[in-house]
């Protein structure tokens, strides 16, 4: 799992692409992006598949703000990514949010 920012000219925004590794598509068939950037719709995000198996979504965020997101993997398993900038408990159940700083 990986994410990279660049942010766009006047760095009011910052394009984000978050990346789930090539081995995962031996299991998974979709993913989706959900999170506060998109009162975490689980479908207005799905991530698109790269020839080497790779998932990946970019989306333009508003710079000096923080986003908690999961990937939802074939509709039905929620991922915390443990390479996003932090990890905070989600409001319900045993999970945890991952959280993107830009």
């Amino acid at each position: 799992m990986a994410i990279t920012k660049n942010y766009l000219s006047g760095k009011e925004y910052c394009r984000v692409t978050f990346t789930l590794p090539a081995g995962l598509s031996k299991t998974v068939t979709t993913a989706n992006v959900a999170g506060d950037f998109n009162n975490w719709d689980t479908a207005s995000h799905p991530m698109k598949q790269r020839k080497n198996g790779e998932f990946y979504l970019s989306i333009r965020l508003k710079s000096n703000n923080e986003y908690q997101f999961r990937y939802l993997l074939d509709g039905t398993n929620w991922e915390t990514d443990p390479k996003a900038d932090a990890v905070v408990p989600a409001p319900y159940a045993d999970q945890y949010n991952s959280v993107v700083k830009v």
